[in-house]
């Protein structure tokens, strides 16, 4: 551990002068102040619920906006609570009406398009709000979960706005009624049990007023404006986000345990009860995306809190189960956990090399995913932080199952060639392979700039080189790829999938037609496929609906849209001056549960 120390020593005035040079310096804090520094690994894309879809962004819109619905900080994961609604919704016509009830005095963040005046939160503002959903003119990513379950009208507002280039806000649509000044109500088409979850996400369904969309239209992405604990206060695109302290925010404060709550969740219950909250002045955030400068850069002091530590560093911070030397002379705290996500290859089934459902087209794809060595990339991309996933259902979610074993999860190259050998794929002179009709086989892969990104292209390269398949990487920031992936103009790509609830149906979506465009990437139609996703939406949690995910789970095998590769275990770190935190699964807006002891904190150096 000396010569790791000494290693890291002679690193960080470089890496100092790499973050200074990027424009990621932190500015000097005051003594009095209670900031949060972090890094994330991945830049931000903006800031407005309607249009993120990237986990970065979405974990700044939480903490900016609000939903009726929030999971509870000290109740068992996957616990709903009321957060600006009064109570859960009423539920009727067999989980066809939802009636939410809003609680009076919540208030926007002040903004010019106030004209001076404060703004109440009412119910028009989540009505308008998820009509935005709907308006095609935001592709959002979210529309796909709304039009599955068939709010009344809203769909056909959404059509014809794709047909006509406008969708009318002032149309009245009969699924979506304001009922008064503090209460709304959403009425679906068909059973939705599940239908509150959607409504829990601020980062989804954050509150936005209309007067703040017209005036600032298609540049609303830089001007949020919502009721959550949090404003934007400075923004540097891809170089630095500050959060301060909304100092209209509601009188909140520190929750209580609910029943099932842990050992953990009750200590800190009673530690800041009657606090109130957010206890953060400030959050400062700096991308960093290649691993090692992010973790110099943790271990000088520069930040707080690293989020998801990297894990082609994994040594530095874990010698078997216990925290290294380093980390326990600096008392860092480190908190491990399985992550509710999974990481993937995404295929599109539109391209015509990859994609397609004839027998040979199916039978690539599949050859593919058995040819990739997942287990080498859990031992030098994970550094063992990982396991290999055997469906896109991730651990944690409904219907996981941890005894099921799928082709997906094999790793077999033997098997892999047969079957390029069988269906036409016939290996050349120079051992590369052709398609059926003698032209060259050659898959693109979009892939990011970074080291990790390097590290697994090199994995994939090797595992194609064995099938005598060409691999070529196309690299481009993050939010780059996710634009073309979006607009169906890639042919492969690599990503991580976390679950924003305890549904698995968010990963089923990911094939699901009517999706594309948004949560399917993969651009996959299957008239049965759709037909049982939709069954099992309507269903309340049982034996017939975990049949049907069980079956839907068996499709996405069969006809590989994608290649489910891992779920990984995330490892969180933060100083002895960061009191409060402990990531609870589905909740994003955690930063105002969250304390700084500044009197803990070293000075920075003059």
């Amino acid at each position: 551990m000396n010569a790791t120390v000494r290693t890291l020593r002679r690193g960080l005035a470089a890496a100092a002068l790499s973050l200074a040079a990027a424009g990621l310096a932190v500015l000097p804090v005051r003594a009095a102040d209670k900031v949060l520094r972090y890094a994330f690994e991945i830049a931000e894309t903006g800031f407005d619920p309607a249009q993120v879809s990237d986990l970065y962004s979405r974990n700044i819109t939480a903490n900016l906006f609000d939903a009726p619905l929030r999971y509870a900080w000290l109740a068992p994961p996957g616990t709903l609570e009321p957060a600006t609604a009064a109570s859960l919704p009423e539920v009727a016509d067999d989980f066809r009406s939802f009636t939410f009830t809003l609680r009076p005095g919540i208030y926007f963040a002040d903004d010019p398009a106030f004209h001076g005046a404060r703004r109440e939160l009412v119910a028009a503002d989540y009505v308008y709000s998820i009509k935005r959903i709907a308006d095609p003119r935001w592709k959002s990513s979210t529309w796909g979960q709304f039009e599955e379950v068939h709010v009344v009208g809203l769909n056909a507002a959404h059509d014809e706005a794709v047909r006509t280039g406008h969708f009318d806000y002032d149309r009245a649509i009969p699924g979506l009624q304001v009922l008064d000044r503090y209460r709304f109500r959403v009425v679906l088409e068909h059973p939705a049990p599940r239908f509150p979850h959607i409504l829990a996400d601020p980062s989804v369904c954050g509150a936005v007023a209309r007067e703040v969309v017209e005036r600032y239209g298609d540049a609303i992405m830089e001007h949020p404006v919502g009721t959550g604990p949090y404003r934007l206060a400075d923004w540097r695109r891809s170089s630095r986000i500050v959060l301060e302290r909304n100092p209209g925010y509601r009188d909140e404060t520190f929750p209580v345990a609910q029943p099932g709550a842990d050992d953990d969740q009750q200590a800190l219950a009673r530690q800041f009860a009657g606090r109130r909250v957010p206890m953060l002045d400030r959050v400062e955030i700096s991308p960093i995306e290649e691993s090692q400068p992010r973790w110099l850069a943790f271990i000088n002091g520069e930040y707080d809190f690293m989020e998801r530590m990297p894990r082609d560093l994994t040594q530095l911070a874990l010698q078997g189960a216990q925290p290294t030397p380093l980390l326990q002379r600096l008392k860092i705290q480190l908190i491990r956990r399985p992550e509710i996500d999974v990481t993937l290859v995404v295929y599109n089934m539109q391209d015509p090399i990859v994609g397609g459902y004839a027998p040979a087209q199916v039978a690539l794809r599949r050859a593919l995913n058995l040819g990739i060595n997942v287990d080498e990339m859990i031992r030098s991309i994970y550094k063992y932080q990982a396991f290999p996933a055997q469906t896109l259902v991730q651990p944690g979610t409904y219907g996981y199952d941890a005894q099921l074993r799928t082709e997906n999860g094999d790793y077999d190259p033997a098997r892999a060639n047969a079957l390029l050998d069988l269906y036409g794929y016939r290996r050349g002179a120079d051992g590369w392979r052709t398609r059926p009709d003698g032209t060259p086989l050659a898959i693109e892969m979009n892939t990011e700039p970074d080291q990790r990104s390097r590290l697994t292209d090199e994995i994939f390269k090797k595992s194609f080189d064995a099938l005598g398949v060409r691999i070529l990487f196309k690299p481009a920031k993050w939010p780059e790829n996710l634009k073309m992936v979006e607009n169906g103009q890639f042919q492969a790509w690599i990503l991580g999938w976390s679950a924003s609830d305890p549904d698995s149906a968010g990963s089923l979506r990911l094939s699901y037609g009517p999706a594309i465009g948004g949560d399917n990437m993969c651009r996959m139609q299957l008239a049965d496929y759709d037909r049982d996703f939709q069954r099992a939406a309507t269903l309340p949690d049982g034996p017939e609906r975990l049949a049907l995910v069980r079956r839907l789970q068996e499709y996405q095998v069969a006809y590989a849209p994608m290649k489910a590769l891992t779920h990984r275990f995330k490892i969180d770190l933060a100083y002895p001056w960061v009191q409060g935190y402990r990531k609870q699964p589905f909740i994003r807006d955690w930063w105002r549960y969250v304390d700084i002891d500044p009197a803990q904190r070293p000075r920075p150096p003059s």
